[in-house]
């Protein structure tokens, strides 16, 4: 069973029971300026399991690429990837628990054919105030019984270790943030425990045994703040509806599927690896860590490429350098020559589920390569830098002791790991180091934390309004610039719009004044601003503006601003082209929400500077309030 087969039974599989499939969202997530990437299904769902109504209904399906950053240095294993494909089924304050793990228990073992004497689930046993998952523990009881197993040697208790939010455990839960209890399923690959990790094995020992596939999260708590002794401690309030949010790797169902302790070793990934063996000569035993990474890296770094990022020194763009970098030092550490022949077999074992990479092959084949050829001239300055400051001449032999403020000077200006120093040949004070990072990393955190504060979909009040004026800039835009102008991406918080759209060439002044002019004036005129679900087709039709890709469903969320004729838009879908503009909205365009009701509360806007960010693309930074 291939993993594009495990993809299609799942989706068919809840189809059959009234899901609707939903788009796979973008990698890199739209107007949401906490998160560089989408790392789960549920990521773009939030507003949804908050309690607004999907335009698709109560229960959904889908796959979705998703990428977690945070999983870079656990690569090398035989389980952890950074981009993964999530398989994922919701229940929005539809079924609950009893529909969910009986039927993802069905589907793993009649579907997928996977032994249920292989299998262990865990629940939730309670944490502080929130108390143990009796329910789940007994609908497994019921499950594990009718397969005649002893559900007391199949089901086990965690506490932290069973509750999801996308931050984690629930003391980091931030104001706002959905969560709950979840139950996982374990897959026992029967491998020989190691006393290094416990004496006792579980389906939660990091020994590598048993791997989770699955995991049924029964989101229905938000996290609040309470005032205790003078200060807020973290509560939890009952979300208005009880959520299912499940999810499932493609690449862990695939090594349960195939029995393959390790998942580099599956269909999927085995002819990547056998193509890394033939480009260095190095058979993969041995030298699992190495290809291991650079199997990962490539295939992230491919998909990332795919949605338009570029390596930089920059938020998206830095993660793409950090992975093509690592994954070339390990290439080289092989003695690898030619990265060429492993992303064409990356492009042949993804080809089934995800076109984009062969249609964008050479763009994306460049893009590596060109960075490939910086990295090597990173590496020759980074030598200079400290054949200048340590002896004379061009080159360093041998090894070279630097100072600690040296050796971050490479990691911090010239974008070197510690490890990659050290491969050069030149070794420092590493406690040293250690706490000019520990610095460093504070600081990086202190900026994210403020980022983060609100949650992950930021939906303060400032927020708001610069979503709102968001799409007035882009309409002004196309008054004085023309029609032919779109946005091609967008990143706002509450301190400033970050609006990018194509054009390739500097504006004038005096175009960026009209802009602004005719934005403060749609804000002053109070006009009225509210949604509509519509078929895409309609939606187009009457001018809605977007990126017209298969992300959009069959029915959208179109946000009009401005007057409209009547109590609705259907009059408004059937008139002429030539009928009173001023019955018409000023802006029609696809989007996910939320805004204000009404301009006026935008209060002000006022452009702060332009950028040429290069491929015919220009930046606006602007302020709203």
């Amino acid at each position: 069973m291939t993993a594009s087969e495990i993809i299609n039974k799942y989706i068919a599989f809840f189809e059959k029971r009234g899901h609707k499939r939903i788009p796979n969202a973008p990698l890199v997530p739209e107007n949401d300026p906490t998160t560089l990437f989408t790392s789960s299904g549920m990521q773009p769902l939030v507003p949804y399991l908050l309690g607004e109504q999907h335009p698709m209904g109560k229960r959904l399906v889908n796959v979705q690429n998703s990428f977690r950053a945070q999983d870079i240095d656990e690569v090398g294993d035989n389980r952890h990837t950074t981009f993964f494909r999530m398989l994922g089924n919701w229940s929005l304050g539809d079924y609950f628990k009893k529909e969910q793990l009986s039927w993802i228990w069905e589907f793993v073992t009649k579907e997928l054919k996977i032994p249920a004497n292989k299998l262990y689930a865990t629940v939730f046993k309670g944490y502080k105030e929130i108390s143990k998952d009796t329910e789940s523990e007994k609908i497994w009881t019921e499950i594990f019984e009718k397969e005649n197993l002893n559900p007391k040697e199949r089901i086990f208790f965690y506490d932290t270790q069973n509750w999801w939010s996308r931050t984690g455990e629930p003391e980091k839960m931030p104001v706002g943030e959905p969560g709950g209890p979840d139950s996982e399923i374990f897959f026992d690959f029967e491998t020989l425990h190691t006393t290094e990790y416990g004496r006792d094995c579980h389906p939660n020992c990091q020994c590598g045994r048993f791997m989770e596939i699955v995991n049924s999260v029964f989101m229905e708590y938000s996290s609040s703040a309470k005032a205790t002794g003078g200060q807020d401690k973290n509560s939890f309030i009952k979300l208005p509806q009880k959520n299912v949010d499940h999810g499932a790797g493609v690449e862990r169902l695939l090594a349960a599927v195939e029995n393959k302790w390790d998942i580099h070793q599956t269909s999927l990934f085995g002819s990547i690896v056998q193509t890394i063996e033939l480009s260095t000569s190095k058979s993969y035993k041995g030298n699992e860590n190495a290809m291991r990474i650079i199997t990962d890296h490539f295939v992230a770094s491919m998909f990332i490429i795919t949605n338009n990022i570029v390596p930089s020194n920059k938020e998206q763009g830095y993660i793409l350098r950090r992975l093509i970098r690592r994954g070339l030092d390990y290439f080289y550490k092989l003695n690898g020559q030619d990265i060429s022949p492993i992303l064409e077999t990356i492009v042949e074992q993804y080809i089934t589920t995800d076109k984009d990479l062969e249609t964008k092959f050479e763009t994306i084949k460049n893009t590596i390569l060109q960075e490939e050829q910086k990295y090597k001239n990173t590496l020759r300055t980074a030598k200079q830098f400290i054949s200048k400051k340590y002896k004379a001449g061009d080159e360093l032999k041998g090894v070279t002791e630097i100072s600690a403020d040296d050796a971050f000077v490479l990691y911090t200006t010239h974008g070197l790991s510690p490890t990659q120093i050290k491969s050069l040949g030149f070794i420092f004070d590493e406690q040293q180091f250690a706490e000019k990072m520990k610095a460093h990393q504070n600081v990086s955190r202190s900026g994210a934390t403020k980022k983060f504060a609100g949650g992950l979909a930021d939906h303060s009040e400032k927020t708001i309004m610069g979503h709102t004026a968001t799409h007035l800039l882009h309409q002004a835009l196309r008054d004085v610039l023309g029609n032919h102008v779109y946005q091609t991406g967008s990143n706002i918080t509450s301190e400033r719009i970050r609006f990018d759209f194509n054009y390739d060439k500097n504006l004038a002044e005096e175009q960026l004044n009209k802009v602004e002019k005719i934005v403060n004036e749609k804000i002053r005129a109070n006009l009225p601003v509210h949604f509509e679900m519509l078929p895409l087709k309609k939606a187009k039709e009457i001018g809605a503006i977007g990126l017209f890709d298969d992300k959009y469903a069959d029915t959208v969320k179109v946000y009009f601003i401005g007057p409209t004729k009547g109590s609705g838009h259907s009059t408004l879908r059937d008139e002429p082209s030539g009928s009173d503009s001023k019955r018409r909205p000023y802006s029609i365009e696809f989007c996910g929400g939320p805004h204000v009701d009404f301009t006026s509360k935008v209060k002000s806007f006022r452009i702060i500077k332009q950028e040429n960010i290069g491929k015919g693309n220009r930046r606006i930074y602007a302020k709203a309030g």
